[in-house]
């Protein structure tokens, strides 16, 4: 579980759970094959599709020093019907 960094919560992915769709930030070097069989083993589900975008770097000023926060993926990944992450949704309730 070294590339997936942390569950999302945007009204935008809040939607997208009644999809069975779910939405995680990762590493960037990480593939989707890696990913894919991250959440299989990891929460022993089957997904279908992923998506994936990279956001874009947000700077940050640190006086004369222009720098940047670090850079990650995000990635939105569709279950089988029928399953889906427990831990995820209790959180919602």
């Amino acid at each position: 579980m070294n590339g997936i960094k942390n569950a999302i919560f945007t009204d935008k992915s809040i939607r997208l759970l009644g999809k069975n769709q779910y939405t995680f930030n990762v590493e960037s070097g990480s593939t989707r094959t890696e990913i894919k069989h991250w959440v299989e083993l990891f929460f022993g589900v089957k997904v279908i599709a992923m998506n994936s975008h990279r956001l874009p770097i947000k700077g940050r000023r640190m006086r004369p020093i222009m720098g940047h926060r670090p850079h990650y993926k995000r990635m939105i990944i569709t279950l089988q019907p029928g399953y889906s992450i427990l831990p995820l949704r209790k959180e919602l309730k």
